[in-house]
């Protein structure tokens, strides 16, 4: 019984699905020529939208100034160095009166040695000076004293000449030639005195001569203006000329960056170049210019030195590590983003849209600066050029240009998306 009743309310409910299934679809089964469900059917399919080109991001071919830039980075070095070094030996450094860093001048003082040895030396050369010149006093009056007794003798014997034998003796006149003969030998004797006196005086004066030079050296001078990058004196040391100099001294201040170059980029370099260097710190960028360039290219590693000078005013520090921009050349020309350009076998080219539609064109680049690369022919000024070319682009794509501007504002394009 109960297997029944549930029989009856299924077939119940599956007519009245009927029922209501006849009751929706009526209006097409009364309408003879069916057209009233084809016009049904035909409101509710669904109506195709046209999909809009892509839309790329392009860039305005337009003139810009390019300037080619070489690379370098080295140490700084100083232009010329003065060694400064004690000129006297074994004597000890009583006074320092120069630091590193401090600018001297030329004969400024930087130390000072004990002299106090020299200074004897100097006062037992006075004193040996005195004596010389007393020798030569006595010696001059000895020579007037001989001068003297020859003038007598010579007057004395003239006179036993003239008189004769007949007048007197014989030996007397032979004794007043022999007074003649002691006195100019005493004359000659006492010129002698004078000579070495005199040889003696000579002597002592270039010994006081060489005293007071090695008495001036013990003022250890600067040789150059310059600045002192390295004082190696110490207080009581003992200085000495074969070891290392007391002082260094920048001559002049004068600094250079000392780069290696590879050896193909030395070719492009020139006299004069200015050069932006960037130093140690932050905001430290100087100017300079090309001084050096060695003829003379290393074996092992392909590279030649390069001197670049330093403008005077800078705040460089020899032995610290520096870089430079070398600019080579300028040029005026049309620019585009290094990423519009396209490098194959065939050359370079990049995509033009002309009126919404893509175009290839050939072109010769030249000065390359940052993101940016100069184009020598190939395009005009106001060209739309798009900015990231993209593989899956061809000429003859229509696309949406959108300006870069317009881009950077509104996020990157569906193309640079898809390139992404």
């Amino acid at each position: 019984m109960r297997k029944i009743l549930t029989f009856l309310v299924v077939v119940a409910a599956l007519g009245a699905a009927g029922y209501f299934g006849v009751q929706k679809f009526r209006p097409c089964l009364l309408d003879a020529g069916g057209a009233q469900c084809a016009a049904a059917k035909t409101a509710e399919a669904p109506v195709a939208k046209e999909v809009p080109p892509p839309a790329v991001t392009v860039v305005a071919a337009a003139p810009r100034a390019f300037t080619d830039r070489l690379f370098v980075s080295g140490t700084l070095v100083a232009r010329e160095e003065a060694m400064v070094a004690a000129q006297i030996d074994g004597l000890t450094i009583v006074e320092l009166d120069a630091e590193d860093g401090d600018s001297v001048k030329a004969g400024q003082i930087l130390a000072k040695l004990d002299r106090s040895q020299l200074d004897a030396l100097a006062a037992e050369n006075d004193a040996a000076t005195q004596r010389a010149d007393a020798a030569i006093q006595q010696a001059q009056s000895q020579i007037d004293q001989a001068q003297a007794q020859v003038t007598f003798a010579a007057a004395d014997y003239d006179r036993a000449q003239k008189l004769g034998g007949q007048v007197i003796a014989t030996s007397t006149i032979e004794q007043r030639q022999a007074n003649l003969r002691t006195a100019q030998a005493q004359f000659d004797a006492a010129q002698h005195a004078l000579a070495v006196a005199k040889a003696d005086r000579l002597s002592r004066g270039a010994e006081r001569k060489e005293l007071m030079v090695r008495i001036d050296r013990t003022d250890v001078k600067a040789p150059v203006d310059g600045i002192v990058s390295r004082r190696a004196a110490r207080l009581g040391a003992t200085a000495s000329g074969a070891g290392d100099p007391l002082f260094r001294i920048v001559a002049h201040g004068a600094i250079d960056l000392e780069a290696d170059v590879p050896e193909q980029s030395m070719a492009r370099l020139a006299l004069d170049m200015p050069v932006k260097i960037d130093l140690a710190g932050p905001g430290k960028l100087v100017d300079g210019k090309v001084r050096l360039i060695s003829q003379e290219v290393d074996k092992v590693s392909r590279t030649g030195k390069v001197r670049i000078a330093l403008d005077a005013s800078s705040t460089a520090r020899v032995g610290a590590f520096a870089s430079g921009e070398v600019s080579i050349a300028t040029s005026q020309g049309l620019g585009v983003p290094s990423t519009a350009v396209v490098r194959d076998a065939k050359g370079e080219s990049v995509l033009v849209v002309a009126d919404d539609v893509v175009q290839a064109r050939k072109v010769t680049t030249g000065i390359v600066e940052g993101d940016w690369v100069e184009v020598k022919s190939g395009l005009v000024a106001d060209d739309k050029v798009v900015a990231r070319a993209a593989a899956f682009l061809r000429p003859g794509d229509r696309v949406t240009p959108v300006a870069a501007s317009t881009a950077a504002m509104h996020g990157p394009s569906s193309v640079e998306e898809a390139a992404k």
